[in-house]
């Protein structure tokens, strides 16, 4: 019999399994000559025997501290790509998932007390139980035996503790790490509520034709549909999104296949009360030669390049006469040159209804500002539509609050990427208050100036057809009330005026004095040496890597929940914690605490390198460009090491790299002095941090003071003023 191979795992492994530090566990393998030799790797990245370590662990009283997903993510890496049964096959794992989701937590609890051959045996009577409801699953061919115990023990206490979704988080991300899946992205939950509530009334029978993991679709079975249907390119993604339909809507009647939607429908006779999608973006090799000739082309042929107009028209061609469908879609499908007849015919034939622009990072591609398109199949002899509604919902996104309790920019800012944060309330209200007006009567919708606004057929019909909602709703601005646009450019400017006092006094406030003729030395010690010493504790960030982007896939990220994260655009820019857990894959990611301090992993010269947590940050996460530093504040003030970790020359001698300079935490050096004139020091950087914060503030204000001037004086609703002469 050939000997199976030896489960090995990397030092970050014995990190989440014992609950412990990268660190320490380099610790242990310099003052521990027990501690197992590796079995593999490299010498830069060593493979330890899995069985090795954990008898180490043991035998020192450290239980193994992996959250069940983790454990199970470590057994399907180690086991089920070479493992004989069905363990290696992710079809049979989630129809087991299916299964024991099903099950009560007793029955699960049993599971763990059966021997290896029990636990097969009892795998495998679970997953024929539910064999014919996964596409492309239950065929019998392989089965469950004793080898696959591992990955089961670990699959069944998962979704005892974990729930089935985070189990099938898990399983979809280990197929996806070793496929070419890349675009493959969940949409975020607040975004398909909006959505799904775009489809007025309620829809009894709803479509995705790229329905992913499934969340549009479970979001259709929250307002009430009851027939799901979808269809998915990759095989992983269409049995997962079944599975998860069938947990999270257990009363509706789910059907989903696996293909290409486009080339190959697999429901070419479904009219469906709506059609809900995220579609792929920028494809050109979407079968444009094959399709040229296809009857669901209504509305013209799409262009090579038009992929996301094959989209709209596939979803058309699946909807009952009157019924709605509501995709998520580029903004470049608005106005780009080759789409152009296509949007014309969409818009003469009245079945474009509204296109509503989201805010920057409201979806993957984070930074592009994306569209949500509202459609209608025109009824035969139904009413004449003679306007489209157009809205954007990043007009008037509120400024929200730092960590220190400065305002920031609102997050409307364009190009402000992965970091840009969303006001889901503030934009759901707008599009649903914009869009239930406008369908309530569109004749005489008004609309709000630069937020929404109906343009008549007639005008969008011209040599460009451009559909763009920010570009539309600023012509509206011309319907504005004089009197109104000049009682808010008087407001602005009193902020302005008040946030121009407020910075001079600060600018005037002196917190120092000359040294004197020499400058004065210091005596100094690096980060490293004080985290020895105990007076503070250096945590690190957490790496990018393959898994960052699968959680984004499967919407799990460790035990992280829904926490914000901080970014290193966030201590830039002076703003709140403002991005996504999907960055993070760590579950011993640390909390920001009140006074810790951070600063970021990548120098430039661009705003502030370093900060003091508030209240405002407490309770999120470092990102993975965020060094976290932790004062014991008996020995060290916090905002005196947040002013010198932060120092230019600092961070220049820690830094390394040629065009992207990398900060190395434990480098970077402190002066040696008694707490209180630590304090004296602190409160003198604070004061600093606090001149940043009024100057940000007042130079938003002055923008938004400029911007609202020239709106009214070429807008006609001012006049400039006649002068003294």
């Amino acid at each position: 019999m050939p000997q199976q191979p030896t489960a090995q795992v990397t030092a970050a492994e014995i990190s989440r399994i014992a609950g412990v530090t990268r660190a320490t566990v380099s610790n242990w393998r310099r003052r521990h000559d027990d501690f197992p030799e590796p079995s593999g790797g490299t010498e830069s990245s060593p493979l330890y025997d899995l069985e090795a370590v954990r008898a180490w662990l043991a035998a020192r009283g450290h239980a193994s501290a992996a959250s069940p997903a983790e454990e199970l993510r470590t057994m399907l890496r180690l086991h089920g790509r070479t493992g004989s049964g069905a363990a290696g096959d992710s079809a049979e794992l989630l129809l087991l998932v299916l299964a024991a989701a099903r099950r009560s937590p007793a029955e699960l609890a049993a599971t763990a007390g059966l021997s290896d051959a029990d636990l097969a045996s009892e795998a495998e009577r679970d997953r024929t139980t539910v064999a014919e409801a996964v596409p492309g699953t239950g065929d019998g061919a392989v089965h469950f035996t004793a080898k696959d115990a591992p990955v089961l023990r670990a699959l069944y206490a998962c979704v005892r503790e974990s729930g089935g979704q985070a189990t099938l988080g898990v399983l979809a991300e280990w197929e996806l790490e070793d496929s070419a899946a890349s675009g493959a992205y969940r949409t975020p939950e607040p975004l398909t509520d909006l959505i799904a509530r775009l489809v007025p009334g309620t829809a009894s029978s709803v479509l995705d034709p790229a329905c992913g993991s499934g969340s549009l679709l479970a979001a259709a079975s929250r307002h009430g549909a009851g027939e799901l249907y979808g269809q998915d390119v990759l095989p992983v993604q269409a049995r997962r999104s079944a599975v998860s339909l069938m947990l999270t809507a257990p009363d509706a009647t789910v059907t989903v296949r696996a293909g290409d939607s486009l080339r190959a429908d697999a429901f070419p006779d479904l009219l469906a009360d709506a059609v809900l999608s995220n579609p792929p973006y920028g494809i050109r090799d979407w079968g444009h030669d094959e399709l040229a000739y296809d009857p669901r082309w209504a509305y013209g042929v799409p262009a090579r390049a038009e992929s996301e107009l094959a989209w709209v028209q596939h979803a058309l061609a699946h909807l009952v006469p009157g019924g709605y469908a509501v995709l998520l879609l580029p903004p470049a499908t608005a106005g780009r040159a080759s789409g152009r007849r296509v949007r014309a015919e969409l818009v003469r034939s009245g079945a474009l209804r509204a296109v509503i622009a989201l805010p920057v990072g409201a979806s993957v591609p984070l930074h592009v500002g994306l569209q949500v398109w509202v459609l209608q199949r025109p009824e035969p002899g139904g009413a004449e539509r003679k306007s489209v509604l157009f809205v954007d919902t990043a007009a008037e996104t509120p400024t929200t609050a730092t960590g220190s309790g400065a305002a920031t920019a609102p997050s409307r800012t364009r190009g402000t990427g992965r970091s840009a944060s969303v006001d889901w309330p503030g934009v759901t209200a707008r599009a649903l208050e914009a869009w239930e007006a406008f369908t309530a009567d569109p004749d005489v919708f008004e609309g709000e100036a630069g937020v929404a606004h109906a343009v008549g057929v007639v005008d969008l019909l011209d040599d460009v057809v451009d559909l763009t909602p920010a570009r539309l709703v600023r012509a509206s601005r011309a319907e504005v009330d004089p009197a109104k646009l000049s009682a808010e450019v008087d407001a602005t400017r009193q902020d302005l005026m008040k946030a121009a006092k407020a910075l001079a006094r600060t600018a005037g406030r002196e917190g120092w004095s000359a040294a004197g003729a020499d400058a004065r030395g210091w005596r100094t010690a690096t980060a490293s040496d004080l985290s020895r010493g105990g007076a503070l504790t250096l945590l690190r960030p957490v790496p990018d890597s393959a898994r960052t982007r699968a959680h984004a896939v499967s919407g799990e990220s460790g035990l992280q929940g829904a926490r914000a994260v901080l970014t290193g655009s966030d201590i830039a820019t002076g703003s709140g914690p403002t991005g996504e857990p999907t960055e993070l894959y760590d579950d011993t990611s640390p909390v920001i605490a009140v006074g810790d301090v951070l600063v970021r992993a990548v120098a430039s010269v661009d705003g502030a390198m370093a900060r003091v947590a508030g209240e405002g940050d407490a309770g999120a996460l470092p990102g993975p460009h965020v060094h976290l530093f932790r004062p014991d504040p008996a020995r060290l003030d916090a905002w005196f090491l947040a002013g010198f970790l932060g120092a230019e020359e600092n961070i220049a001698g820690a830094s390394t790299g040629s065009t992207t300079l990398t900060v190395n935490p434990g480098r970077l050096r402190v002066p040696l002095l008694p707490l209180e004139e630590q304090r004296r020091y602190g409160e003198a950087f604070r004061h600093v941090h606090g001149l940043r914060a009024e100057a940000r503030r007042a130079t938003r204000l002055a923008e938004e003071t400029a911007r609202l001037l020239v709106a009214g004086l070429t807008g006609g609703q001012l006049l400039p003023s006649l002068g003294d002469g």
